[in-house]
């Protein structure tokens, strides 16, 4: 499945900033960064719980926001893309 992660962390204090950066690490380690604040992951179930469990205890509920978008099938009929960056196509030929 595709999930999207988007969030916005308070970083007016140092701790909201090492929140931002232990999220985003979070984040990069299962997807791939779109956006400064958005990723696009492909993960199975278990991933995905995994993934929201491990957010759920980095962020400040108080302070921040966090969304998971799944994304239904097929991808290419609810995913458009402009501009110049182009996502990796993790289904695609692996091309070096």
């Amino acid at each position: 499945m595709l999930i999207i992660v988007t969030y916005d962390v308070s970083t007016e204090t140092k701790a909201g900033r090492k929140r931002l950066r232990r999220i985003a690490k979070v984040c990069e380690s299962i997807g791939q960064r779109v956006q400064k604040s958005v990723f696009e992951c492909r993960v199975d179930l278990m991933q995905y719980e995994e993934l929201e469990r491990r957010l759920l205890a980095e962020i400040d509920e108080q302070e921040d926001n966090l969304r998971l978008y799944r994304l239904t099938e097929p991808i290419k009929l609810h995913v458009k893309e402009y501009g110049n960056f182009k996502a990796v196509d993790f289904e695609g030929p692996l091309t070096i």
